[in-house]
């Protein structure tokens, strides 16, 4: 029922707004421009229009393009072949490049990369670990992650993105899992998580977001408190003094790391995506005439311990290590909250 009212409602609903749009642009653009002047910061709505119109008219024609694909594929009983993962990728890689070029000129945003690049990666699957701030991140990763380091990436996301249409369609037609932060009692999602990262190649890179979910504080502190009810003490300690990231959920990792012994790790911090989570925060927060900076860190396999136990602590002292880049590199503006 949820898998035929997103395929058969919201995606025709995304492609008719996206006609109404344009054919209402001027509109839209009076009174974007009407109200410009009294709204922080500079032409703050015609920019914020502009960049969901593109978004917009992205999803819709990827959608009709994905459309034509499952025609062409047989309706659908060959999408799954290497053949058309790899044009499915292609779509992906492209219409992330026309989107964050678009978005970056509108917004004039600076994507700033420090830490091993692309050619320190070459030759080994990698495992990606990501702090999450918001659905801005998990595109900036992604689209870096295929735009300059030429990889495949394997996605775990939160379920709740697969009522994005284009989301959707797309990460079912390549290899990527959405899964729920609390499943049910009959779900295994690190066997999920195993499956998904069984077989990398060199061109592959597993992708995971650790916490389970956008930073809050109000889910900073459940994640505490879910590590005092689990007896995890010291732990929960350790979550308190991170004051930017959710305490790591290590099961998926550990299980990920299992899946794939020759990869090497790979941690991301970034800023000047922060407090994007709902739609009024997207308003307040979306970054104009800023610079956002991603960190990486590399890992070799031999450096990462072989034991669980290691394994787990190991992962909470690279999270106080982000938690501590981030307090250094947060644009000026946004309070860290330290005292």
């Amino acid at each position: 029922m949820i898998w035929a009212l997103r395929r058969c409602v919201i995606a025709p609903l995304v492609v008719a707004l996206a006609v109404v749009a344009w054919f209402t642009l001027p509109l839209w653009l009076i009174g974007a421009a009407a109200i410009s002047p009294i709204v922080r910061g500079r032409l703050r709505p015609l920019r914020f229009f502009w960049v969901v119109l593109v978004y917009l008219t992205c999803e819709a024609l990827l959608l009709l393009v994905m459309l034509g694909l499952w025609f062409a594929s047989g309706f659908g009983r060959r999408l799954r072949t290497a053949y058309f993962e790899g044009i499915h990728y292609d779509l992906v890689q492209g219409t992330m490049w026309v989107f964050f070029r678009e978005a970056r000129r509108v917004l004039r945003l600076r994507i700033e990369s420090e830490g091993p690049g692309p050619l320190d990666h070459r030759g080994r699957p990698i495992l990606v670990c990501c702090r999450h701030a918001g659905p801005g991140d998990s595109f900036v990763l992604i689209h870096t992650l295929m735009a300059w380091y030429g990889r495949e990436p394997r996605v775990v996301l939160k379920d709740t993105l697969a009522w994005d249409p284009m989301i959707s369609v797309i990460l079912n037609r390549i290899p990527a899992r959405f899964i729920t932060p609390n499943p049910g009692p009959t779900e295994n999602l690190e066997a999920q998580i195993a499956d998904l990262a069984s077989g990398l190649d060199e061109n592959d890179a597993f992708v995971i977001f650790p916490e389970g979910g956008n930073f809050t504080p109000q889910r900073r502190q459940r994640a505490i408190d879910r590590l005092r009810r689990l007896g995890l003490e010291r732990m929960a300690q350790r979550a308190e003094r991170m004051i930017h990231v959710l305490a790591p959920r290590p099961g998926g990792f550990l299980a990920a790391l299992d899946a794939a012994p020759d990869a090497d790790v790979v941690l991301v911090a970034h800023t000047g995506l922060d407090h994007m989570v709902t739609v009024g925060e997207v308003w307040r927060e979306l970054p104009m005439d800023k610079r956002i900076i991603m960190r990486w860190w590399q890992i070799p396999r031999a450096e990462i311990p072989a034991g669980r136990e290691e394994r787990i602590d190991w992962l909470f002292a690279w999270w106080e290590r982000i938690d501590t880049w981030i307090d250094e590199n947060r644009p000026a503006e946004i309070s860290t909250g330290r005292s």
